[in-house]
């Protein structure tokens, strides 16, 4: 194998290390935004137009509709409470520019002087390379309450 041929596979490698790593990044960058009330970089982790498609709520769009669920009383309270967004390690699958991921997500709530598990959902995500670096396209939520959504949406794993 050539000097040549070997860089350009260290390269495909290192570029799939690094496609990997931003998505994990960008993933897990919403919930310190979200429960830090910063509605509008948490909304810019979409692409203008990308949808979050939220069961049971309905689907959002970027940026200014996905910023006011994060603006919305509701939400204002959960974080004025003390609560944690936090996303599991994700499973990635990219296909050049664009990549899926599913995962779960899991908020924390305070409650007096302890916390509970206030929701658990399965995620999937839909993201795409912009010139900005990843972002999301779609994220697809739905609580792990036994239905066949929730169950279908971890299911998407299978598929990469």
């Amino acid at each position: 194998m050539s000097v040549e041929t070997r860089l350009a596979a260290l390269e495909q490698r290192l570029r799939a290390a690094e496609d990997q790593l931003e998505i994990i990044r960008l993933v897990n960058s919403y919930g310190p935004l979200v429960d830090s009330g910063e509605s509008q970089p948490a909304a810019h982790l979409w692409e203008e137009g990308g949808v979050y498609d939220i069961g049971g709520v309905g689907r959002t769009r970027a940026y200014d509709d996905i910023a006011a669920i994060y603006d919305s009383p509701g939400h204002r309270a959960l974080i004025h409470a003390g609560c944690a967004h936090m996303t599991a390690t994700p499973r990635i699958t990219v296909h050049g520019d664009s990549a899926e991921a599913v995962a779960y997500s899991f908020v924390v709530l305070r409650e007096g002087d302890g916390w509970k598990f206030f929701r658990a959902s399965a995620n999937h995500w839909t993201l795409v390379r912009t010139a900005e670096g990843w972002r999301i396209a779609e994220r697809y939520n739905r609580v792990l309450d036994g239905s066949q959504a929730s169950h279908d949406t971890l299911r998407r794993v299978l598929r990469g």
